[in-house]
Parts: structure tokens; sequence; C-alpha cells
């Protein structure tokens, strides 16, 4: 599975586009992380590929495929998107948002099936979070509630998760709770584009980075690469230290590489 944005332009008016001429593209297993400053169009490239804005130029192709006509359905069983953790306005059980998956498969009004249940029941044992299904969303730390967005996305069996700055908020420790879970996911072949502000995570869980300023891409490539810190002094205006720890890390492959501000 090959996921392409090519020569995407990407905004909410055709005259003022957020984004233009943007390139690069995902392969199963592969997690590209995506950095840049507030502001700089992470978010609306997300909206833009999942077609909650239209995308004013390019394309989004899946596996040689342009997606401009493919059913919502046919989206959402491909890609899936998991936003940052937010409270609903109702206190939904965990089981029923995880459940809410599985809409893409089910006609308008229909209940879930037994396979859609058993489905949701398998992730659920995957990300080892049973304990959490009698609990009401509402109730969740901020690291449970990621867990449980990433379970509502996994149930729809797709092949690419977007993630939108999905340890935001999050304390230390939850943060690795997601970064672990994104990880093995990868491992298991999911291609993940996610959103960061934290360089540290795409050297530590990343294969790919892509650097978003002034409306385009900033650079692309090994996060070792295109990570420095002439680059990173570029897109955030702050001077910083990157230091290599002489710790190996299984996931990039590489010795770690940590980023210091300077003061």
């Amino acid at each position: 599975m090959t996921l392409l944005v090519q020569n995407g332009t990407c905004g909410y008016s055709a005259a003022h586009p957020v984004l233009q001429n943007i390139n690069f593209s995902v392969e199963a297993g592969e997690v590209l992380c995506i950095l840049g400053p507030n502001g700089a169009g992470k978010s609306t490239l997300f909206k833009s590929m999942l077609r909650l804005i239209p995308m004013l130029g390019g394309a989004l192709m899946i596996d040689g495929e342009d997606t401009k006509d493919w059913p919502r359905s046919r989206l959402a069983q491909t890609i899936g998107y998991i936003p940052q953790a937010t409270s609903p306005p109702f206190a939904y059980s965990v089981s029923d948002i995880i459940l809410m998956g599985r809409t893409a498969y089910l006609g308008m009004f229909a209940s879930p099936r037994k396979e859609d249940i058993d489905i949701a029941e398998e992730v659920v044992d995957k990300l080892n979070i049973s304990k959490l299904l009698d609990k009401r969303y509402t109730e969740l730390s901020g690291g449970e509630k990621q867990l449980v967005l990433i379970a509502r996305a996994l149930v729809q069996q797709p092949q690419i998760l977007v993630m939108d700055e999905p340890t935001a908020a999050l304390d230390f420790g939850n943060q690795q709770l997601v970064l672990r879970q994104i990880s093995l996911l990868s491992q298991q072949g999911l291609g993940i584009i996610m959103a960061s502000h934290f360089p540290d995570h795409a050297f530590l869980y990343s294969h790919k980075a892509l650097l978003l300023k002034d409306g385009g891409i900033y650079s692309i490539g090994n996060p070792g690469d295109v990570i420095t810190e002439e680059s990173l002094c570029d897109l955030y205006s702050v001077s910083t230290r990157i230091i290599n720890t002489g710790v190996y890390s299984k996931t990039a492959q590489a010795e770690v590489k940590v980023c210091v501000p300077l003061s």
C-alpha cells in the first residue's frame, strides 16, 4: 500500500491557499512525522486528505488510484483519523466510542453486528484497554482517551492512520504510552502520518520527517538529515543544540538524538 499526495494545494480559499506544491508518500509500515510552527498548515493538510475540506489542487493517490471520486465510506475504510483527545458533549461509554469506528461499514440507522463487536473486541485486546470498557469516556485520563481514539480508528480496519498531534497535552508517561502504540502499529504494517511539535518524537519513532514552513515543504527525508539545528532555527526561530545521546533506538535504527533549546 502506498499513499501519495501529489502537487497538493490545500486551504479554505483558492485565492489564498494555506499550502501549495505538497508532495510526499507513505508506505505500509512507515511513520511520517510532520513538523512545523503553529499555523504552518498541518491540520489543514489533514482536513484536505480526509476530504473534510476540498483539496484545492493536486491529488491524493492510494496505490496509484486517485481518491477524489471515492465514496466517503471507502475513504474511511482506508484512512483512519485520530484527532487530539477531546471530551464529547455526551458521556458515551468507551465501548460506544470504539464501536463508532464501524460506522463506515454500516447502513444508515443500522446497529453494530456481531462481526463489528468481534472486531472491536480484537482491537481492545491488541491495545490492552479492556479495563476501560465499562468507564465513561469523559472520566478517562488524557492518555487513556487517546488510546480509545486509536482503538476507534483501528476498528475501521484502515491501511493508513492520520494522527493530529497525538501527544498534545499529555504528561510524559502518557506520551510514551501513546508513542509506543504508534511504533507497534507501524511494525504491524500500518502506514502512519502524525503531526507533532516535538522533534524528539521524529528522531525516536519516525522513518521520515516532513518540515512545513511558509506555505510549503521546507524539507523532507530521514529525520537525522532534515532535522538540524539550522532547520529548527528557521522553523521556530529558536536556537537549539542537537545532541547524540549514544543510546541505540531499535525504532529509528540509529543512535538517539535529542533537541536542547539554548537560552
